[in-house]
């Protein structure tokens, strides 16, 4: 869940990339999954290019959900928003057919580990 103290960072044309959240003497930059960019804690304006920098273009990805027997199925992130993560099964891309009625499962914002990109 996001905190009281967490400070929407938009891009030029509106869309949230993340937040930037008091950290110490600095701050940290956390992305539209709940999750730390960076080191830190950064001054603000590298926070901001972090979050810049990440954008929302990652999103679109394959990721790779660990069930709990430890076997990994994978995913697509169909909706988000400040609360949750809502992923669809993704098997052979058919998470993106027409009609098709994958199955979804709802993760708590911030994501956690079980949560991983298909890339690495």
């Amino acid at each position: 869940m996001r905190g009281a103290d967490w400070i929407e960072h938009r891009r030029d044309d509106g869309e949230v990339v993340g937040w930037i959240v008091p950290e110490g003497e600095g701050f940290a930059a956390i992305d539209r999954l709940g999750r730390r960019v960076g080191a830190g804690p950064v001054d603000w304006v590298r926070a901001e290019e972090l979050l810049e920098e990440r954008g929302l273009r990652w999103l679109a990805d394959r990721w790779l959900l660990r069930e709990p027997d430890g076997c990994e199925r994978p995913v697509r992130i169909v909706e988000l928003d400040d609360e949750q993560v809502v992923l669809a099964d993704d098997d052979f891309g058919a998470a993106a057919v027409v009609g098709g009625d994958p199955r979804r499962t709802t993760l708590p914002l911030p994501a956690d580990d079980r949560l991983r990109p298909a890339g690495g």
